[in-house]
């Protein structure tokens, strides 16, 4: 396995050596094989900002003057991990221990299972991230997997590493690890820390070559099925803009130029101008080649000049969590800042500036059914202008509200963390059956990707001269990902990566007569059908970009905003939608002070508040 490394001790001493592995797991398909990739997709911000804070500590020397830190990191996404190999490093160095980093819950039983043979050798092994943070903050830790991490002597890391690293490495040192570091009820400042790094070889293992850092951390809202609330808090925390230059200066220098911001909402970070000024700098001035990929609210387009900046910074993609059109929907899950008078104009905003939208969207809320969500994505097709849309099943977390609550009423959750990955059934849903909810999540992705709905999309990507061959690229992604590896896009890859003996315990493992044969039957057809798949949208995008009057193409969902769209839009026809639609005209004649009802205008304004 290549490796990263970084040595800290004084010239001309004989240094001892603490060996530091840090691993972000992957986590196991419905075969009980690890997903992983040749080249893997958006990298890992809690394994780059572990790798940063890790190299600060290293740089001064905090285990002394005479002890080397010999850093090593890895991804499973890409990287096929041996734990017996991680051990031989940590024992020919003679001190060390394995992290495992921003862990989520579907990657726990992966974690647990890489831990298990170092437990075994006796190599100090910790466990951190979402999973660990989240069950603390809201569980008071109560969790099986939990206890079969303590039982086994794993080291359990609540809450976030800054300013708090140096503790558990000198314990480490010492062979003295707590059994937890609980520092949820202490988030720190993220301004002027280390910054999350990313070596250019393991960029090199990204599709793209893409690295990821965060701006800032938190979210003011309370979505239900949120854990970033719960795990990261509800007040903003921000590095500075001279941060953020510092990030991008030092990745394009080994020349990373593509850039993910993992911030869960980066157009609620009140420093945004300020970033993307600086960034327009760097590319309008001194010429930097940069591209980024942000996520932002359905109301970030208020923000003025927020999507004319981001532009011009290099933000080719959007991710939006739109989540629904069902206005109950949305307010049920808490969702009070989605709202579904603004998501044509937020979408049209984004087209017009040429960047593509990836669009978030959760089956299984209370009130869906099978029905109601083909219907719902034919509307969408229809009237929203957005390029890509991903399904979730609606799934409680552990760390999120709904988790808690449906925890409390004694209600069935799946024990089986490894499908909590948005992407499984987890709990019974009030209205639909098991069948016809994994039949509406199967459907709904056929549904949006049909040819004609893809030919849509493509013709209204390039009447705004924007980037259509990259939609070409991203659509066959998608379209592939779930049509021929049967994996949800945003875990996908390229060339995906089997490994005979690296399988779950408990699966039987297979024979080697029988299982490369396989192997390398199913990658050879993945390929062809991979490639007949580009081609065939390809002469989709090859007849668009040759149309004379592919800039005159237009649609209903292309249309500008009017204000007769309660009467041409179905998108507003649900009782849903009208009541909603009501309410908000009530708000607004209250702030206009159309209301004189003192009473009326407190509960509109505190409903807006809402």
């Amino acid at each position: 396995m290549a490796t990263d490394h970084v040595h800290a001790f004084e010239s001309g001493a004989v240094p001892q050596r603490f060996c530091l592995v840090l691993v972000k797991p992957s986590h196991y398909d419905d075969d009980g094989y690890v997903i992983q990739w040749l080249r893997s997709p958006i990298p890992s911000n809690s394994l780059a900002s572990l790798y940063g804070l890790a190299k600060d500590c290293a740089e001064r020397r905090i285990l002394g003057d005479d002890v080397a830190i010999d850093i090593h990191t890895f991804d499973e996404t890409n990287t096929r991990i041996r734990p017996d190999r991680l051990a031989a490093m940590i024992e020919e160095a003679g001190a060390g221990m394995v992290m495992l980093a921003g862990v989520q819950s579907n990657q726990f039983p992966r974690a647990l299972d890489l831990a298990k043979p170092l437990r075994e050798r006796g190599i100090q092994v910790g466990i951190g991230g979402f999973h660990v943070s989240g069950v603390l903050a809201m569980l008071n830790g109560v969790d099986a997997d939990l206890d079969r991490a303590k039982a086994m002597g794993v080291s359990l890391f609540a809450g976030e590493a800054e300013g708090r690293l140096e503790e558990t490495l000198r314990d480490a040192h010492a062979g003295a690890l707590k059994p937890l570091y609980n520092y949820m009820d202490d988030l720190p400042g993220i301004e002027g820390t280390p910054i999350p790094l990313m070596a250019a070889e393991r960029a090199q293992r990204t599709a793209g070559r893409t690295t990821s850092f965060d701006a800032g951390r938190g979210c003011p809202y309370q979505c239900s099925f949120c854990t970033i609330i719960n795990v990261q808090g509800r007040k903003s925390r921000r590095r500075s803009p001279d941060d953020i230059e510092h990030i991008v200066r030092v990745n394009y220098a080994q020349g990373l130029r593509s850039f993910f911001i993992t911030d869960d909402n980066f157009a609620r970070n009140k420093d945004w101008e300020a970033i993307l000024d600086r960034i327009i700098y760097l590319r309008e001035v001194e010429k930097f080649n940069l591209g980024f990929i942000i996520q932002v609210d359905t109301l970030c387009h208020k923000l003025p000049n927020f999507i004319e900046k981001a532009a011009r910074a290099g933000v080719r993609r959007v991710f939006i969590g739109l989540e629904n059109i069902n206005p109950d929907n949305l307010l049920g899950a808490k969702k009070r800042q989605n709202k579904i008078t603004e998501y044509r104009t937020m979408l049209l905003a984004w087209k017009k500036a040429g960047v593509i939208t990836y669009a978030g969207y959760i089956l299984g809320f209370p009130g869906d059914t099978y029905e109601s969500i083909m219907h719902d994505i034919d509307v969408i097709k229809r009237e929203l202008p957005v390029d890509l849309l991903e399904f979730f099943y609606l799934t409680p977390l552990p760390g999120s509200e709904d988790h808690l609550k449906l925890q409390r009423v004694g209600a069935w959750l799946d024990p089986d963390l490894n499908k909590y990955d948005l992407n499984h059934i987890c709990t019974p849903h009030q209205k639909m059956s098991r069948e016809d909810w994994d039949r509406a999540y199967k459907d709904a992705w056929q549904r949006y990707y049909t040819i004609d709905h893809i030919e849509t999309i493509l013709r209204r990507v390039a009447s705004t001269k924007a980037n259509a061959s990259n939609a070409l690229f991203l659509i066959s992604w998608f379209t592939g990902s779930i049509n021929i590896e049967h994996i949800h896009p945003l875990e996908s890859g390229f060339l995906r990566r089997r490994y005979r003996l690296d399988r779950r315990p408990g699966l039987p493992i297979e024979p080697a007569w029988l299982f490369y044969p396989k192997y390398y039957a199913s990658v050879a057809s993945r390929l062809v059908r991979w490639g007949a798949l580009y081609l065939k949208l390809r002469r989709i995008y090859l007849r668009i970009k040759k149309d004379p009057q592919r800039y005159a193409y237009t649609d209903l969902a292309m249309t500008p905003v009017m204000d007769n769209e309660l009467e041409t839009h179905e998108l507003f026809n649900t009782g849903a939608a009208q009541a909603y639609v009501a309410r908000a005209k009530h708000i607004k004649d209250a702030q206009d002070g159309h209301l004189h009802e003192p009473a009326l205008v407190v509960a509109a304004l505190v409903e807006a508040a809402e």
